[in-house]
């Protein structure tokens, strides 16, 4: 046992900071009984620490002791290992668009895995699973956009498009507009109207509507 939790510690010391790690890993080395019982040792002995039932993690080690890494840091970690999409969800997303003033209280991912929980320390991260489309360009600077109009909803996705497209360069834009059919037809008709000029309605307002219908409008002979 004393020989197999070793080498297992070995192992890990090896692997970055963050990493997750489970009795798969190492079923090389052993018996996924023997091994659960090394991990297990291991966290209560300080080396590695649990983070959900049958996870670890490889610490931090600094000059001020080992302590659980950073959210993202383990987020990066698990995407890469687990091959799921993980990102910031939706209001996240707005809070760093400036779309929103209020900071979401926990910290929540969107996966394509399964919904779960991971403790860092005395923090909780929730990972929560959503439909593909929501993590469409999840791994690029672009897939912010997309979980900010999930946020939003279809009420005010044109209302917050507008707003994001005043903050953003227009080749962000442009991008997701070509990804819009894998998007709710709510959100493709808002992207295909982003684009569009608008003309002054009869309240006044301005209107994509009142463009289409002038077009629609047969033309007057010349007398």
């Amino acid at each position: 046992m004393q020989e197999l939790t070793k080498a297992i510690a070995t192992d890990i010391s090896c692997r970055p900071e963050g990493t997750p790690i489970t009795a798969a890993a190492f079923l090389h080395l052993g018996n996924r009984l023997a091994v659960s019982r090394a991990l297990r040792a291991l966290a209560k002995g300080g080396v590695i620490l649990r983070a959900a039932h049958g996870v670890y993690l490889a610490p931090v080690v600094s000059r001020f002791g080992r302590h659980a890494p950073h959210a993202h840091l383990f987020i990066q970690q698990l995407a890469a290992q687990s091959g799921e999409a993980i990102a910031p969800f939706g209001a996240a997303c707005a809070n760093a668009l400036g779309l929103t003033t209020q900071v979401p209280v926990k910290i929540v991912y969107w996966t394509s895995g399964r919904t779960r929980s991971y403790k860092l320390g005395k923090l909780t991260v929730y990972l929560q699973h959503v439909t593909d489309w929501q993590l469409v360009l999840w791994d690029e600077p672009p897939g912010e956009l997309v979980r900010a109009l999930a946020w939003a909803g279809p009420a005010e996705a044109s209302k917050v498009l507008s707003q994001i497209a005043e903050k953003v360069p227009e080749a962000a834009i442009r991008e997701l507009q070509q990804h819009a059919s894998r998007f709710p037809l709510w959100l493709h008709d808002a992207l295909q109207q982003i684009g569009q000029p608008r003309m002054p309605s009869s309240r006044g307002e301005w209107d994509v509507s009142d463009l289409e219908r002038q077009r629609n409008q047969p033309k007057r002979k010349a007398k």
